[in-house]
Formats: structure tokens, C-alpha cells, sequence
């Protein structure tokens, strides 16, 4: 089956990258390390997933692809290529741990084009399946990529910048225009890459944190006084005394280093 002749189907959200040198820089982005397990989700027409079991570094490719009537294209495209195994499958019903225990590896990353409508989600659940990833490199929302890099401050400052810089470092990488996809998507991409975080930050208790950084950010423009009457205010209080901030601050004000002192003192 040729691509022109492939029935796009806005409801996965998917636009197919024309031109390749965009995976090509991702793939370097990622800078394999030797004997590595790459995770893609949504492999599209199979680009990048081509370049990525031609990658020496690369031990296995292991990709998620939703749409079954891609099939025919992907094996086309990745015929003669043995280290590529592909699930077709909804990623977000997997338990991605489960299929990870399939493979023998030294290191694993996700290298990915991911659907605008669904990023957030399959972030998250990268996380919570405790997966271990060495590095993320993701094309995502122009937007998207500016919310989860903002720094404090910041209107795009949100919990999910918060969330996501307890466990990477964060970085944009390049930006890719709309005009080099087919079909043509209403926004710019970004590629960003998520470098899982050297040293762990000191946390007594991860699930107070994240409740705290949630409810600080429930209503964004109400103070932290008016976000978080359910917790110790005086206490609050005190530690934010030490960076000479009081209650009336929002949260987007504060750096993920002041949330932890918040929730170690709670």
C-alpha cells in the first residue's frame, strides 16, 4: 500500500511527517547508548522507526502503533528489519512493564511522534509504570512543549511542569513547522527531550507532594491561601517565610524546591 493512497483518520490524530530529516535529528536527539531498548508510540508510516533498528546502538525496537490498517505500509517499510517488534494496540490499555520483560537490554529510551490529542496521558503513564527510561525524546504541540518547560513565573508554569521536573531535566530541542506534515496540522511541533534527573530530589512523602503541587494549581489564579485551606496554613506559612513569600503568592511562583519544603514540613 502507498502512503498517498493511506485513509488518515483524524480520531488517532495523524499526521505523518514528508520529510526526513526531522527523524533523523530526533534519533540523534537521542543519543543511544549501546544495547538499548527504544520504545516508539505511534510509528505512523515507519521513518523513523527504519531509522532507528538501523541505529548500531540500538539492540530492539519495540513499537505501539493503534491502527491496524497500517500494517501493510510498516512491513513494507520495515521489511529485512529483525530487531523491530510491533504491538498493534491501543498503548494506553498495555501494561508496557509486562512487554518490557520480554526483552533483554541495557538501556531504555522513548523516541516517539506523539498524537497532539493524547500527550499528557502517555507521559504520564511512562511514569507510572516506573519504566526506568534513560532519556524521552518527543515531538509534541508547540504549546504543550512550552507548559511542560516553563519556568516559575511563568503563565504556562503549571502542576505538569512540576511533575515532570521532579523526574527529568527538561529541554527543547527544535521546533518543526506545521508545513512538513501530511496532512498539514493547525500548529507547530516541538522536540523536546526529557533526561531522566542524576540525583533524586529528597521527598518524604511523594503522594502528599503531588497532591500539594495539584491542589496549588487547582485554580490558578487563586492565591495559595485560597487553593490549599485543607492543609496547615500556619505551617505553610512558616516555610515560606524562608524565601520571603507569604500565602498571598500563587503558585506558579514557586520553583519545585519550595513545594518540597512545603510537603517535608507538612
Amino acid at each position: 500500500m502507498e502512503l498517498r493512497d493511506f485513509n488518515f483518520k483524524k480520531k488517532y490524530g495523524q499526521n505523518f511527517l514528508n520529510d526526513i530529516t526531522i527523524p533523523r535529528k530526533i534519533v540523534d536527539c537521542a543519543n543511544i547508548k549501546e544495547n538499548s531498548l527504544v520504545i516508539e508510540i505511534g510509528p505512523g508510516a515507519g521513518i523513523m522507526t527504519k531509522l532507528l533498528s538501523e541505529n548500531p546502538n540500538v539492540k530492539q525496537v519495540l513499537a505501539y502503533e493503534i491502527d491496524e490498517s497500517l500494517e501493510p505500509i510498516l512491513d513494507e517499510k520495515l521489511m529485512g528489519a529483525t530487531n523491530v517488534d510491533i504491538i498493534y494496540d491501543d498503548f494506553m490499555n498495555r501494561n508496557v512493564a509486562e512487554d518490557l520483560n520480554n526483552y533483554d537490554y541495557s538501556n531504555l529510551y522513548v523516541v516517539a511522534n506523539l498524537p497532539y490529542y493524547i500527550t499528557t496521558p502517555i507521559i504520564l503513564k511512562l511514569i507510572e509504570e516506573n519504566l526506568n527510561m534513560e532519556k524521552v525524546v518527543i515531538m509534541i504541540q508547540k504549546e504543550v512543549a512550552d507548559r511542560f518547560s516553563a519556568q516559575p513565573k511563568n503563565k504556562e508554569y503549571g502542576s505538569i511542569t512540576v511533575f515532570l521536573n521532579y523526574y527529568f531535566d527538561i529541554r527543547k530541542e527544535f521546533s518543526v513547522s506545521r508545513n512538513l506534515f501530511t496532512p498539514k496540522p493547525n500548529v507547530d511541533s516541538m522536540v523536546i527531550s526529557l533526561n531522566k534527573k542524576k540525583e533524586n530530589y529528597d521527598v518524604k512523602n511523594k503522594e502528599l507532594f503531588f497532591d500539594l503541587v495539584r491542589d496549588s494549581f487547582k485554580f490558578k489564579r487563586k492565591t495559595l491561601k485560597n487553593n490549599l485551606k485543607n492543609y496547615d496554613l500556619n505551617n505553610i506559612s512558616k516555610t515560606l517565610e524562608k524565601y520571603n513569600l507569604d500565602l498571598s503568592v500563587r503558585a506558579e511562583a514557586l520553583p519545585i524546591e519550595v513545594f518540597i519544603d512545603i510537603s517535608n514540613n507538612l
